[in-house]
Order: structure tokens, then sequence, then C-alpha cells
């Protein structure tokens, strides 16, 4: 249910809750034309790790991992958006970088959808195995 689409792509009813989830506002755009829900961008990299990946002092890998463990040190900044995407509505994450594959929506809906599987894990019955009549 999360899904990323650039800020530049025309927004379309299938996306659902639209999140701008970058430090930066997106160039050229205006915000009526984003049709935004909300902007998070405590929840983007910090400004030393986004330079550092666009300078390509960091490989994607690494960037991965660097914003990975921010994220982990503030939970706070993506509950709202956990909470968002746990109703099962569409959450689209919003971001403005030119490659689609390796940006910073990627890492972060790849790590919602982790919190909601370990959330569905610990909210799902124990499975106990049926026992066997000898």
């Amino acid at each position: 249910m999360i899904r990323c689409k650039r800020a530049y792509e025309s927004p379309t009813h299938e996306d659902g809750r639209r999140v701008l989830v970058d430090r930066l506002w997106p160039r050229n755009c205006r915000k009526e034309a984003l049709q935004l829900e909300q902007w998070h961008k405590e929840v983007a990299p910090s400004s030393e790790l986004r330079r550092a990946f666009k300078r390509n002092e960091l490989d994607f890998e690494a960037f991965r991992e660097r914003y990975r463990q921010q994220l982990a040190a503030h939970p706070e900044h993506w509950w709202p958006l956990l909470d968002m995407a746990g109703k099962r509505e569409r959450l689209t994450l919003i971001y403005a970088a030119r490659d689609e594959e390796q940006n910073n929506a990627q890492v972060l809906a790849e790590w919602l959808e982790e919190q909601l599987e370990r959330q569905d894990e610990q909210n799902s019955p124990p499975c106990y195995a049926a026992k066997n009549p000898s």
C-alpha cells in the first residue's frame, strides 16, 4: 500500500494520501500542483547525508545504510507515516530526486513496509502446531 512517486509526475486518484518526504521543496513546483496531504521534511535524510550522496561521496548502499540508521534513531519522525500506511490506505511518498530507484523515498518505503510486517507479526495470534494423535 506504499508507493513512491516523483513530485514532477501528475497526481492521480490512485495516489491516495500524498506526502512529501524531502527536506527541500521540489524546484519549480507550486504547492497547489503537488496536491499534498502533508510535508514530512523531518523524515528525510539529514542535509549532510543528502549532500554526500548527491556529490557521489557515498554509493547507494552506504547512503541506504546511514539513512536507515537515522530512521532507527528517530522513530517519532516516521510513526505518523506508519500510522497512515497501517490503515491500509494507499500512501504515496513524494520525492524530487531524478533517480526513480535509488532515492530516499524508496529507502523510506522499504523501512515502513518492514515496520508494518513487524506490527503484523506482533499482532497475529500464536500459531500452534496441530497435535498428531498417535
